[in-house]
């Protein structure tokens, strides 16, 4: 226990286990600042940020203002008094006037490896790029975009099939270690913070999406960075007959064929020709219907040999 008043700002899953550290260790959190609730789902039902729930569920006060960086916002964070405000995930971008608040500064927890894959999506950009290692990194918060002093690393490896979400839940323990460690260091007097390489950084942008759009050019190793990247959120995706078709696991082949080409379906999966190669598709779901293996798919959808797959493919 650090014996700071801290704020803490974050809003979804990969925030909690960061929160829940905190509060396991008696810290003093004064308040949570988090999104507004927001509707979701196809019945546009107003939810609860995940981080707002555990608050409340432990008791501590909840803040969600529309935008944080307005004077109001602001002043209201100011009345709190924090000597340290911790942000995971929080959604905007900090004015300056709120960083200069608490006199220990704000700590971010950034999931990646900075000053690589600044910006808002690095736990998919580095499996699409297929990367064999990522992490998170601690840093002072300045007024840029994740661009502040970096002050603890701990690095993971990638799993060549793991997929957005199985490394989003490693990451999120990750991060909540991390944050810990570095509140330890940071009431040692032992906390030394490194400046940014800035010429070493690239940037992941936020997911969209077209983002898992399917270029049936692209080579198997690509294909399945992608499928895996975008899993489970926008998902991969090409057209079947003009239907939406997302796929969640593929495996790489080396047969090869005109690009989006179906070259075989059976109990192994679905084989469509890529650039240079072909993947397989072992769990898919078509528009309109349910996620299934390959297996279950093909029982009730004939996928003959030289059928193609893509955007414009009717």
């Amino acid at each position: 226990m650090t014996g700071l008043r801290i704020v803490f700002m974050g809003t979804p899953e990969f925030a909690c286990p960061t929160l829940l550290s905190l509060i396991q260790r008696g810290e003093n959190i004064v308040s949570v600042v988090t999104q507004p609730d927001r509707p979701k789902g196809r019945g546009q039902k107003e939810e609860e940020p995940p981080v707002k729930v555990l608050a409340q569920r432990h008791g501590i006060p909840v803040f969600q203002p529309v935008k944080v960086r307005t004077p109001d916002s602001v002043e209201r964070i100011r009345e709190m008094a924090p000597d340290l405000i911790v942000v995971v995930a929080f959604g905007q971008i900090l004015p300056q006037s709120l960083l200069d608040i608490p006199h220990r500064g704000c700590i971010n927890v950034h999931s990646s490896l900075l000053p690589r894959y600044r910006g808002a999506a690095p736990l998919n950009w580095v499996i699409i790029n297929g990367e064999s290692e990522t992490g998170v990194t601690t840093m002072l918060m300045d007024a840029g975009l994740d661009t502040g002093d970096i002050l603890l690393v701990k690095r993971t490896p990638i799993d060549p099939d793991e997929d957005a979400r199985a490394l989003h839940d490693r990451m999120a323990l990750l991060g909540a270690d991390a944050l810990v460690e570095t509140l330890e260091l940071l009431t040692a007097g032992q906390l030394y913070p490194i400046k940014q390489d800035d010429s070493q950084t690239c940037y992941a942008p936020l997911m969209k999406k077209d983002t898992g759009e399917i270029d049936w050019s692209r080579s198997p190793v690509e294909i399945k960075n992608l499928v895996r990247g975008t899993t489970p959120w926008p998902g991969a995706h090409t057209r079947l007959n003009g239907l939406l078709l997302k796929l969640f696991r593929v495996s790489t082949a080396q047969e090869s064929g005109e690009p989006g080409a179906v070259l075989a379906a059976g109990k192994e999966g679905i084989q469509v020709a890529c650039g240079g190669g072909s993947i397989i598709i072992q769990e898919l779901q078509l528009e309109g219907k349910k996620r299934l293996s390959a297996r279950e798919f093909l029982a009730g959808y004939a996928l003959p040999p030289g059928l193609r797959l893509g955007k414009d493919i009717l």
